[in-house]
C-alpha cells in the first residue's frame, strides 16, 4: 500500500510491507507529481490519501480540494483508493523527526512523508484490528 500527503507544492509518499503491517516513509515528490507511476513504480496494491478534515471533523476548503483531487486520481490509479483522516499528521511526523536528531530545515523536507507514513500506519492498524475482531 502507499499513503499519499496531497500538499499544494509536494506530496509525501509513504509505503507499507508486504504484509501492510509496517508503514514507512518512501519520499517526497514534487508537484505536478503523475502519482500512477509512483503506483506503477513500487508495484502498489491500493492508495490511502490523507483528507485533512478540520479539527471538529468536517470537510472544509482544503477537504474539499483534496476530495477533488481523489476523484480525479481514482479515474487514473489502476488500484483502489480509500482516504483517512490525516489530522495531526504533520505534527506527529515534525514531532518525531525532532527526537530522531533531524534539523528543521532537513525535516521540513521530509515532513511530508512522514506525515503520509504517519496516517498510513493508522490505516493499516485500524484494518488489521478489524481483521482481528472478526476472527
Amino acid at each position: 500500500m502507499l499513503g499519499f500527503d496531497l500538499g499544494s507544492v509536494r506530496v509525501g509518499v509513504a509505503i507499507s510491507d508486504t504484509q501492510q503491517r509496517i508503514a514507512t516513509s518512501l519520499r517526497v515528490v514534487t508537484r505536478p507529481a503523475d502519482l500512477s507511476a509512483v503506483v506503477a513504480e513500487e508495484d502498489a496494491v491500493g492508495a490511502v490519501i490523507g483528507l485533512p478534515l478540520s479539527l471538529s471533523g468536517e470537510v472544509g476548503p482544503a477537504a474539499a480540494l483534496v476530495l477533488d483531487e481523489i476523484e480525479a486520481l481514482r479515474r487514473v490509479l489502476e488500484v483502489p483508493v480509500e482516504t483517512v483522516d490525516e489530522r495531526f499528521s504533520t505534527v506527529t511526523a515534525g514531532q518525531a523527526l525532532r527526537r530522531g536528531g533531524h534539523r528543521s530545515r532537513t525535516a521540513r523536507r521530509q515532513v511530508d512523508a512522514a506525515a503520509a507514513a504517519v496516517f498510513l500506519q493508522s490505516w493499516l492498524d485500524r484494518r488489521q484490528a478489524g481483521r482481528s475482531a472478526a476472527v
